[in-house]
């Protein structure tokens, strides 16, 4: 782990650090600072109205919403001690429920290999073994794509099943187009093998198969609400519907950062001893003045990001089914999954006679779905709720659409290249760091996210860490092994 890869933070005592997003991330790398030192002035810059990212609750009328549903399960323990520590007992234990939604019927998710192949039929499950026996003997060489990935993993025929049409309805591009970096990092540990193990034993070491999961009793954004205050009440500052619209950059370090907020008042902040991001790779070089260099600004721009709305439904009924969510690999359908938010908690739905379901729809911004008005989307998803056997269209007596740019970075075949573009020129900027889901461009859990925001800190104070590889498996299973003497205390 070395200086060069990171960012070459200049050894000392920052007294002035500024924090781009209040995120997961960016809420995290401020309480880390703020434990370390309550001296140091700490000023977090948000643009939306509410804290947490794509991990914020929404509210209509009561009723709480989950932006694309979070469970809080980390083998990381000092992740675990912040959300202890900042929510203790409005923490609940939910068991998990999910299902797929595929040639009308219900699968099991994680899949349950024998149901699965008995409901497919006998002649269909002798070919997906078939399959799959073919796939170990011969496996694709060399592993490029998602598709590669999971074929050598599943076999031909049930990566045709489960996992070609879903995952083209959530990225928008064929399967062969996605890296296989992202399968390996999302269903690291799984295969049909380890499905079948876990059916048999109701035991499973992959990640994807967990059975329960904490979560806050009024959603997520409940954590980062409450941590936001926390920081404000040890001096901080979080700056609300205040955008970052320029950082300038002389000799190696962030001289300035200009901010907007919602009336219009521009602010420049100057001479920074640290900058911390969680914002978009793409957005931030677009943001620096005087711009990098020609080939720092292309490879920027080759960074592509899928987009995310989802259409809550307040139904005159409690409970239509028992799932968390429900993953919908109809390809008649437009939906791609479907959250029942009482079964995450009952206190987000506050009427105990209705429920609240959220149909989530992948989409671009500019395309037809992103573009269209509340009022069609309330009809396409009430519509597609009853198609699917759900809930009738009629019983829908409210509704919010909520709209969310840049949810998932994408690993096509150009990011890999631009993300280490990006990363060794952004890593001559001595008072410089980045952190979280896009300000690393990698589709990282609530836990990674947090987990590179605090060495993103430490390395404020003199530590070389290469926030970059956070989200991989050692992360995941165990606590990074920190130097005692750059360690901040995060609890």
């Amino acid at each position: 782990m070395g200086d060069i890869e990171c960012g070459r933070v200049s050894k000392g005592h920052p007294q002035n650090v500024l924090i781009l997003g209040a995120g997961p991330a960016g809420l995290t790398a401020a309480r880390s600072i703020q434990r370390h030192d309550t001296s140091v002035d700490i000023t977090v810059f948000e643009a939306g109205a509410q804290v947490g990212g794509i991990a914020r609750t929404e509210t209509h009328r009561g009723f709480r919403f989950d932006i694309g549903g979070h469970r809080f399960f980390t083998k990381v323990p000092r992740v675990e001690r912040v959300w202890v520590e900042t929510l203790g007992d409005d923490f609940i234990r939910v068991p998990r429920l999910s299902r797929i939604y595929y040639r009308r019927q219900f699968f099991d998710y994680p899949l349950k290999a024998f149901r699965a192949l008995r409901m497919l039929g006998l002649i269909e499950a002798v070919r997906i073994v078939l399959s799959y026996v073919y796939a170990r003997l011969r496996p694709r060489q060399p592993e490029i794509s998602f598709e590669d990935w999971v074929v050598n993993r599943f076999g031909l025929r049930l990566y045709r099943h489960f996992f070609e049409s879903y995952t083209e309805k959530v990225w928008g591009i064929r399967p062969t187009e996605i890296r296989a970096d992202w399968a390996a990092q999302r269903i690291k540990g799984l295969s049909l093998i380890s499905v079948a193990w876990a059916a048999l034993t109701g035991r499973s070491t992959a990640k994807s198969l967990i059975e329960e999961f904490d979560y806050p009793r009024l959603g997520p954004g409940m954590v980062w609400e409450a941590l936001a205050d926390e920081l404000s009440a040890h001096g901080a500052e979080v700056a609300m519907q205040t955008k970052v619209q320029r950082l300038g950059h002389e000799n190696d370090r962030i001289t300035f950062v200009e901010t907007v907020d919602h009336r219009g008042t521009i602010a420049r902040h100057d001479g920074p001893d640290a900058v911390l991001s969680s914002l978009a790779l793409r957005d931030l070089i677009r943001m620096m003045e005087p711009p990098p260099p020609p080939h720092v600004v292309a490879a920027a721009e080759q960074l592509t990001y899928r987009d995310f709305l989802i259409v809550t439904l307040i139904l005159d009924h409690a409970d239509p089914f028992p799932d968390n969510w429900i993953y919908v690999h109809d390809p008649d359908v437009r939906v791609g999954r479907i959250q029942n938010f009482r079964a995450w908690s009952k206190d987000m739905v506050p009427v105990p006679g209705q429920s609240a379901i959220g149909m989530e729809y992948f989409c671009n911004i500019g395309d037809s779905l992103w573009a269209a008005s509340d009022a069609d989307l309330r009809g396409l998803a009430a519509h597609e709720l009853q198609s699917l056997g759900l809930a009738p269209a009629q019983s829908v007596v409210d509704y919010k659409v909520i709209r969310q740019p840049k949810a998932y970075p994408v690993y096509d075949n150009a990011y890999q290249d631009a993300v280490q573009t990006l990363r060794s020129w952004l890593s001559g900027l001595q008072n410089f760091q980045t952190a979280g889901r896009n300000g690393l461009h990698r589709y990282n859990n609530q836990d990674h996210s947090m987990l590179s925001a605090m060495l993103a800190a430490e390395n404020l104070f003199g530590a070389s860490h290469d926030v970059w590889n956070v989200n991989v498996e050692r992360a995941y299973h165990e606590e990074f092994q920190v130097d005692r003497n750059t360690r901040l205390a995060d609890g």
